[in-house]
């Protein structure tokens, strides 16, 4: 790899990007409920690449992490609100919430500790860690799939796959593990 330790960080921007421009497809999904959660993964999908930006190349200002903790704070109301519904909304708002943890720490810390990975508080970023990794392990189990369960899909549309929304939901955890591990 040429590009030094700023290679990783665009690899996670580029995983992070794609999957948000996949979440915009799905939002087209004549599912309501589908739509809607498309929508907070576009979000945290386009969040999490924009943070993940390596400090070599662009060093955000320090308004911008407040920003960043408003937004997802913001998201993590409107998540709390739609558990009510439906558990997998509880998610969405661990996600939202690790995402204000995040934005937090990096206001809070100096400039120097963003190239250290020395931020946050670490029993915090230890809970985080452990869900986020038991989420990704189970998310990739859940995509091995089931044997004879290959059937006709018809014409289901790119955003209504449901192996692609997991497929997408896995690779958002992956990035947050990357992204925690980074604090």
């Amino acid at each position: 790899m040429h590009g030094g330790p700023a290679s990783p960080g665009w690899l996670l921007v580029a995983l992070c990007a794609a999957t948000g421009a996949y979440c915009l497809l799905r939002m087209r999904s004549p599912v309501e409920e589908q739509r809607r959660a498309a929508g907070g993964e576009a979000l945290m999908g386009f969040g999490m690449a924009a943070m993940a930006v390596p400090a070599a190349v662009f060093t955000p200002p320090s308004w911008a992490w407040p920003v960043y903790a408003g937004v997802f704070g913001a998201a993590a109301l409107r998540a709390l609100w739609g558990a009510r519904r439906t558990p997998h909304h509880l998610h969405h708002l661990l996600g939202t919430a690790a995402m204000v943890y995040m934005a937090l720490a990096m206001a809070a810390s100096p400039a120097h500790h963003h190239e250290h990975g020395d931020s946050g508080v670490p029993l915090v970023t230890g809970v985080l860690l452990l869900y986020f990794v038991g989420y990704v392990l189970l998310s990739g189990i859940r995509l091995v799939p089931v044997t004879g369960a290959v059937g006709g899909r018809g014409s289901v549309g790119w955003g209504d796959r449901p192996e692609l929304a997991r497929a997408c939901r896995l690779s958002m955890g992956i990035g947050m593990v990357a992204m925690l591990l980074t604090l």
